[in-house]
């Protein structure tokens, strides 16, 4: 490990049993080749669904006039992998997690699939070494700026679908995304720059081509419905440069 856990603790504001901390941190790569011993699964199905409950009761409260469809497309943008890799990336969680050789050579600790289980993990570990309400409230805290960005935002998980829906609605033309790679093929950086109808867009990055379009996607959605963009216009204010 890079680092001591107790920093890990302080940074998601909880206590958690050294046990239960160290299965929430063991990916299965780890467990495999070490006897088959018990890897964090268990740990995140839990986590999935007090996460879930706690995204459901807030958007509910909060938004009372709010229809169920677009409750429920707000949740899965809170949700989504790519939402919870954000968030374990800004808290550093890949330096703690235990990981096998090939998850390591092949920087695991980067992966948004691990980064997103790992956190989940970590709030039904929040959970068995407390209670409820304690987890609860660390969902709160890692969410809840997020809820506020989903509802200005309207979007959900797939925002290569939502730009293409608001591009079409719009007739701004056909949708193109330039990606390229750099560094070595074990550790490789991916940036990827969305063109709409010949204008360039949003600009994201990512360790697959697939997380920088949707980085890329997310950030044109932002361009497109800001305040110099309302509903209908066909403006590139706010694009970025073309590469």
């Amino acid at each position: 490990m890079m680092s001591s856990t107790e920093e890990l603790l302080k940074r998601l504001g909880v206590s958690i049993d050294a046990g239960t901390l160290r299965l929430a941190l063991t990916h299965r790569s780890y467990a495999y080749e070490n006897g088959g011993i018990p890897t964090n699964e268990r740990l995140e199905f839990l986590g999935d669904s007090i996460l879930g409950f706690s995204v459901t009761d807030a958007l509910y409260r909060d938004n009372p006039d709010l229809p169920e469809g677009d409750l429920a497309k707000r949740r899965s943008a809170v949700v989504s992998t790519r939402a919870l890799a954000g968030i374990g990336r800004s808290l550093g969680i890949g330096e703690y997690i235990y990981l096998g050789q090939g998850e390591k050579l092949t920087q695991g600790k980067n992966k948004a699939s691990i980064l997103a289980d790992t956190m989940e993990a970590l709030i039904g570990a929040t959970y068995v070494s407390n209670d409820i309400e304690t987890a609860r409230q660390l969902v709160m805290r890692l969410i809840g700026p997020l809820l506020k960005d989903a509802a200005a935002l309207g979007a959900g998980t797939d925002w290569k679908t939502s730009i293409q829906e608001l591009a079409a609605s719009r007739q701004l033309g056909s949708i193109h995304y330039a990606v390229d790679g750099s560094g070595p093929d074990h550790a490789r950086t991916f940036t990827a720059v969305l063109h709409v109808g010949g204008t360039a867009y949003g600009k994201g990055s990512g360790h697959s081509k697939k997380e920088a379009e949707q980085e890329a996607a997310a950030d044109a959605w932002r361009v497109l419905t800001g305040p110099g963009n309302p509903p209908g216009a066909a403006t590139s204010a706010g694009s970025v440069p073309a590469t």
